[in-house]
């Protein structure tokens, strides 16, 4: 049997890279909205030919519904279109979105992208913390060497920060805070300059929110590493290039690999916090919107500093929209050197997940390749689904039984609450809902409007997957009733005329008669069936060892 437990859930294709070849990415912030748009080059790398930015503040909601203001929705969609618009001169092929905190928390968020969809037909990705930090280190790996030695990375977004342990092989820690720019100023600054109390607030606030990720960073730091810190994202940038024109006169040509110490810092917070906004708005090289966030930001950066023991940060100009982009490529094949492993970072994700909530992985294994058997063989006939849906199916059959570890009774629930809140990297929002959903359904009743995790899931198109794989996957854990892996291989055959499905299962021994298996593939075909518009007709085979 296939192990995939050790194989790769696909067989991606490796693809010649063609010069010329345009994506664009779209980052939906707190603060501002960005796209880079690149051309790939044969390397592999890519390069930059455009970039744009709109402050729109999708972290300004309502104060007492959280939600995103319909007038910075209006602002958020007319600025997409305007980033849709230089992507189509510029001849992008594909626009990869993504959006962060401010949407992730915004209880209309969902309903707010949906709305981008049918106005733009534009999807965006909602990714989590921990996904935003994955794809910030690929973003700062693409633009900065770091010579296999330990780096810190410190984004500072609107509304989150994330701190992330790094080399040039792997991310070790991934963490995302809920501190940022904008949300530290509009929660925390009421007065002009701020005052002394609130100044003092702001410090102990951030500092106590960084505590944990801080933590964490120093927990997987090896004995005798001394990391070095990099700086991405707006606040940083902005820090550095006024220090730079004041210390030298004029800003570089490029601020990759640029340096603050700590001690410079402390001077640029000291004196910002002096003055009113129009006054920070004044400084030369102080961009436009900037000059509200920047003190909180700048506050951020320095008590996560102070935290982290490190006397300089050092700037990297890539960051999550560059993640953005090697996330694609890793997804389409075109990386496979020092970035090899990020390839299967889903896989690894899933496997972590089973591993922490103690999943028989022999079984799920069984289940996976029973479930996959299924779909392959009914591709072109029963469905017209792909590679992408095909991983959703191998991740939801790893971790259907996930749930076993809060409680056997009502265990498909506990898994897809485990799922959902389970940080799977490599997944967006969406995906995550669909895996989590995909494992509810694998026992009990069918999806059901009335349940609050299936009306999670807003595409119909998605609601169909999770309805006609949660029914493959009903079968495939059938087909290992007793954990004990009786059944060595399955074959599929539709009769078209007769709207059938023949399954015909094999047994590893000639005196198994399969009885349990028999009868939970009769008790579990009736969704099967339904959701296909078939008939399953199952069938006992002569054992593998009889026919070798």
């Amino acid at each position: 049997m296939v192990n995939l437990v050790s194989a790769n859930w696909e067989s991606l294709p490796t693809q010649t890279v063609e010069q010329h070849r345009i994506i664009a990415a779209i980052d939906l912030g707190t603060n501002s909205l960005h796209m880079v748009v690149v051309r790939i080059e044969p390397l592999p790398s890519f390069s930059i030919i455009a970039r744009e930015k709109e402050t729109v503040r999708l972290g300004d909601r309502d104060l007492d519904t959280g939600n995103l203001k319909p007038e910075v929705i209006s602002r958020a969609i007319a600025t997409l279109g305007r980033f849709q618009g230089i992507a189509k001169t510029l001849n992008a092929e594909t626009i990869i979105a993504v959006a962060t905190s401010a949407v992730r928390e915004a209880p209309n968020g969902k309903d707010f992208l949906q709305r981008v969809e049918n106005e733009l037909g534009l999807s965006v990705d909602l990714i989590s913390g921990q996904e935003e930090a994955r794809r910030i280190y690929l973003g700062v790996l693409s633009g900065m060497e770091l010579n296999n030695q330990p780096h810190i990375i410190i984004d500072i977004g609107g509304g989150s920060t994330e701190l992330i342990l790094g080399d040039s092989h792997e991310g070790r820690t991934l963490t995302s805070t809920k501190v940022g720019a904008v949300r530290l100023t509009g929660e925390l600054i009421t007065t002009d300059p701020i005052s002394n109390s609130e100044f003092q607030y702001l410090q102990a606030y951030a500092r106590g929110m960084l505590e944990r990720s801080v933590e964490e960073i120093q927990a997987n730091l090896k004995v005798g590493e001394l990391p070095r810190l990099v700086g991405t994202s707006g606040t940083i940038e902005t820090l550095v290039m006024i220090h730079a024109r004041e210390k030298l006169g004029s800003v570089p040509s490029t601020l990759n690999g640029y340096e603050m110490s700590l001690k410079d810092l402390r001077e640029w917070v000291n004196r910002l916090r002096k003055m009113s906004n129009s006054e920070r708005a004044a400084i030369p090289g102080m961009p436009e919107k900037r000059s509200e966030v920047i003190l909180a930001g700048a506050v951020i950066l320095q008590e996560a500093m102070n935290l982290l023991g490190v006397e300089s940060v050092m700037v990297c100009e890539r960051s999550l929209r560059e993640g953005v982009i090697v996330d694609w490529m890793l997804a389409h094949g075109f990386i496979e050197d020092r970035l090899r492993y990020q390839s299967s970072v889903r896989q690894r994700s899933v496997l972590n997940i089973a591993n922490k909530y103690h999943v028989n992985l022999e079984h799920s294994d069984r289940v996976a390749v029973f479930a996959l058997s299924i779909f392959d063989q009914t591709k072109g006939t029963l469905h017209y689904w792909g590679a992408e849906e095909r991983q959703l199916l191998w991740a939801a059959a790893i971790l259907h039984n996930c749930g076993h570890y809060i409680s056997h009774s009502s265990h498909h629930k506990h898994s897809y609450y485990l799922i959902r809140n389970g940080e799977l990297l490599g997944y967006n929002e969406t995906e995550i809902e669909i895996i989590a959903n995909l494992a509810r359904y694998h026992r009990k009743s069918g999806p059901k409007k009335k349940h609050d995790n299936y009306r999670n899931i807003a595409s119909k198109n998605h609601r169909q997957i999770v309805n006609k794989l949660s029914a493959i996957l009903r079968l495939a854990v059938a087909l290992d009733r007793r954990q004990i892996g009786v059944i060595v291989r399955v074959k599929c055959e539709y009769l078209t005329e007769q709207q059938e499905v023949h399954l015909r299962i094999f047994p590893s021994s000639a005196d198994d008669d399969c009885a349990l298996e028999l009868w939970s593939l009769d008790y579990n075909k009736g969704v099967f069936e339904s959701e296909f518009g078939v008939k399953l007709v199952v069938n006992l085979e002569p054992s593998v060892a009889v026919l070798n």
